[in-house]
């Protein structure tokens, strides 16, 4: 690719409604030119969590305005784009189509190219625009809907090492902070309650911590949570912050351990190749869970790549970027290209789906 490349991307998977433009340049590097982000955190807070048919209709409503205001705050039109981003799955199915129609319906107005891009995707490559990581490198992705290791080949090129056998870890902590009454969202809520708790009160399980097996499990974490909570009922504020410490301190031995052997794998795979450890998704920002990440990412002599918050969490950036990279490469999607409430990245894996 011999010019630079303008990317719109749309992002509708969950519950922010968001655009982007981003530039690649021939060298490879990465401009954000725009990133507009709409949440709906309001709309959702009294119901503990996201309701998807509320998302998609909030989505319908605000997203021709967000596509407007990125472009706005870009300085450019839609003849100034090299092609149209939106994020085809994994996701709410309602909003996900809602993205995704969008985008069709842009690409058939202005003839501008159409690139359907993997949410999953989006955030894997994220790395790539913020810090210019070379493939391969190890990706560890903990957000409200998905825990996984990733091992990053290429663009495209994916395998999944590890996933959740039950719940996500965001989602656990959404659990875990309505169960405690703490509100929604969930992450940030016990976050700020552990804060002042003391994390050895509570003996709490760490599901799966001696298994070899890269997987998650925190369902039975958080029936731990409920009857611990039980047994000191009822709960003051105190005992509120020690159970939400001994959740968070349980969820990052977890995180720790199955990353400490994540990497072991990753040299194991790559000898002599340095290390490099992106970790992705909204859960990357608490404190406590990026300050074990950065002493088990030091002890294996691993470079720790997280970018910056408003990065992690869903946008349209990262799903612009992943179409910039998709475009570099010849890639196009044709207006049959379908909405995905399930997509792996590995696409040897087969999911339930049910």
């Amino acid at each position: 690719m011999d010019n630079p490349a303008l990317i719109l991307g749309i992002e509708t998977s969950c519950d922010e409604t968001a655009a982007a433009v981003v530039r690649r340049d021939p060298d490879g590097s990465g401009t954000i030119v725009s990133n507009v982000v709409r949440s709906q955190i309001a709309e959702h807070e009294a119901f503990g969590g996201v309701v998807p048919e509320l998302a998609a209709r909030s989505h319908v409503i605000h997203l021709d305005a967000i596509i407007q205001a990125a472009l706005d705050e870009a300085g450019v039109g839609f003849d100034d784009l090299s092609a149209i981003a939106a994020t085809a799955g994994p996701g709410l199915i309602g909003g996900v189509l809602v993205g995704l129609t969008t985008a069709k319906a842009l690409s058939s107005a202005t003839g501008k190219p159409l690139i359907a891009i993997n949410h999953l995707e989006a955030h894997a490559l994220t790395a790539r625009l913020t810090d210019g990581v070379e493939f391969p490198y190890l990706m560890l992705l903990v957000s409200g809907g998905h825990s996984q290791f990733v091992l990053v080949k290429g663009v495209g090129s994916y395998e999944r090492w590890g996933t959740t056998i039950d719940d996500a870890l965001g989602e656990a902590f959404d659990k875990a902070a309505k169960l405690l009454g703490l509100g929604y969202p969930g992450g940030p809520a016990v976050e700020a309650a552990a804060a002042s708790g003391d994390g050895t009160r509570f003996a709490l399980p760490r599901p799966l911590l001696k298994e070899d097996r890269l997987d998650f499990s925190f369902s039975g974490l958080k029936t731990a949570l409920r009857l611990a909570a039980e047994s000191v009922a009822p709960v003051n504020s105190q005992d509120i912050s020690d159970l939400c410490a001994s959740f968070q301190a349980a969820v990052t031995d977890i995180v720790a351990a199955r990353s400490r052997k994540a990497l072991e794998r990753f040299s194991a795979r790559f000898p002599g190749f340095p290390a490099r450890f992106v970790v992705a998704g909204g859960v990357a920002a608490n404190r406590a869970i990026g300050a074990a990440l950065r002493d088990v990412a030091d002890a294996a002599g691993a470079h720790l790549i997280v970018p910056p918050p408003a990065l992690c969490t869903d946008n349209g950036a990262m799903v612009a970027w992943a179409g910039a990279e998709r475009f570099a490469l010849g890639v196009r999607d044709d207006f049959g290209v379908i909405a995905r409430p399930r997509w792996p990245l590995d696409e040897t894996i087969v999911e339930a789906t049910a």
